[in-house]
């Protein structure tokens, strides 16, 4: 041991001679090897500089050494402890709450903005308990946005079947019959039975998709510090923080409980609708594929891009193609309402700028027909069910507006600007799918032929008028 400061260890005399080491000579001169006289210091007492000490028992060496460790340990906890503005962090204790850390705060802050970056995710979603519980299976695209469901579950009602919704409209596809447990929705929808619903603000499937589409933003949220940390778990193998904090979203609980991974990526969230019913929803993030929207709602995302010297002229000479073309049976799909779900089936003249169309109500069975030149107002409508009765107004001005465009357009080229949405497919036949002005589509052929056209409506849902050359 090294000497300590101010002290000295004093050799133990004992009356047994000393014996020298096995294979050393002993010093005959007790001074020999030890520094001159002259250089030792006023009051060293050679005797006392422990050189000859026994050494100490392991033992002993060890617990001083531990001692010093847990010394020096203590010293530097409250050195650190002690420092301006330092507070020593402590593990929270299981099922202790807390206040929100400034790094978990900014978690939330950035969760809506992550999912928008994560572009789409599978849900699984439960409304309410027990015999009114309704299950949501499918996909929520925040890059769109749209969301795609399959509803089931005992409280499910007339809401059982298929649902495709963006923020302005909702579409279902009814199913009374499908099984009570939802199923993942088929990638490509089912392109028939189709109808537009009347959203209920704050109550059932429109609260649900306002909820889903409400967890993807383009910016992040404030940073608040009022939420509460509840603990910590696992889901699906992934460590998570449990949180109840305020997210701003358009509608639901103010302070929903948020199971975040510490990439601030969503997988649970359980709190109200705005009608106070429970729901949790799940996001299941390695389910993410390309979910493709029905007709009505726009058809297969794509590229949109400006037009080739080749499409641009097609565009052009589309009046041309259409009066050499001269006429057309056309069938319509317009679903214009809850109470409007219209198809319609007749003939198109462009040598005469007239259309003749049937228009049945596919939820009454009421059949109306409908005169349209290319004025903007068309002709009084019949009722072949009813011929000497008036006809009550049929919601369809939309549907009118989309027959009067395709007259126009064998007078004079669609007004521009003009940009190809994507390359689609109908009739066997590759189209390019062109968008122009007054929220037009025109669906042409390589070689001019119009086979489609579509108009989207006041409510964000698109018509489509289906065009078949007569020979």
């Amino acid at each position: 041991m090294p000497r300590e400061p101010g002290r000295g260890h004093r050799r133990a005399r004992s009356n047994t001679p000393d014996r020298p080491a096995t294979g050393r000579r002993r010093r005959t001169d007790p001074t020999a090897g030890r520094p001159p006289a002259a250089t030792a210091r006023p009051g060293d007492d050679p005797a006392l500089d422990g050189a000859d000490d026994p050494p100490e028992r392991p033992t002993r060496r060890r617990a001083t050494l531990a001692a010093l460790v847990v010394a020096a340990a203590a010293s530097a906890a409250v050195l650190v402890a002690g420092l301006p503005g330092r507070s020593p962090e402590r593990p929270t204790p299981a099922g202790e709450e807390r206040p929100l850390s400034a790094a978990e705060a900014e978690r939330v802050a950035a969760l809506r903005v992550t999912n928008l970056r994560d572009v789409r995710a599978g849900v699984r979603v439960t409304v309410g308990a027990g015999r009114d519980r309704t299950d949501v299976l499918g996909w929520v695209d925040w890059a769109r946005p749209l969301v795609y469901l399959d509803v089931g579950g005992p409280g499910a009602g007339a809401d059982r079947g298929l649902v495709q919704a963006t923020a302005s409209a909702l579409l279902v596809r009814p199913d009374p019959a499908a099984l009570p447990t939802p199923a993942r929705p088929p990638l490509v929808p089912p392109g028939d039975r189709w109808r537009l619903r009347e959203p209920s603000a704050g109550h059932g499937l429109s609260a649900v998709r306002d909820l889903l589409l409400g967890l993807g933003a383009d910016r992040v949220d404030p940073a608040g510090r009022e939420g509460r940390w509840l603990r910590r778990e696992s889901l699906a193998g992934v460590p998570v923080d449990v949180l109840r904090a305020p997210l701003a979203t358009p509608a639901g609980d103010p302070r929903p409980t948020l199971w975040v991974d510490r990439d601030a990526r969503l997988h649970r969230l359980s709190g109200r609708l705005p009608d106070g019913t429970a729901v949790t929803v799940d996001l299941v993030r390695a389910d993410r594929p390309t979910p493709h929207p029905v007709d009505a709602l726009g058809g297969r995302p794509g590229q949109p891009r400006a037009l080739t010297d080749d499409e641009a002229g097609r565009l052009a000479r589309l009046p041309a193609r259409l009066r050499a073309t001269g006429s057309a049976t056309v069938s319509a799909a317009a679903p214009l309402g809850p109470s409007a779900n219209l198809a319609g089936a007749g003939t198109l003249s462009w040598t005469t700028a007239s259309a003749s169309v049937t228009v049945t109500d596919e939820d009454t069975g009421r059949r109306t027909r409908r005169h349209v030149g290319t004025g903007p107002v068309a002709h009084p409508q019949t009722s072949p069910d009813h011929p000497g009765a008036p006809s009550p107004p049929a919601p369809a001005d939309e549907l009118d507006r989309l027959l009067a465009a395709a007259l126009r357009a064998g007078l004079h080229p669609p007004g521009e600007p003009a940009v190809r949405i994507r390359e689609d497919q109908t009739a066997d036949r590759t189209v390019d799918v062109v968008e122009v002005a007054d929220g037009m589509r025109w669906w042409l052929d390589r070689t001019g032929l119009a086979h489609r056209l579509e108009l989207r409506t006041s409510r964000g849902v698109w018509i489509h008028l289906d065009l078949f050359p007569v020979p």
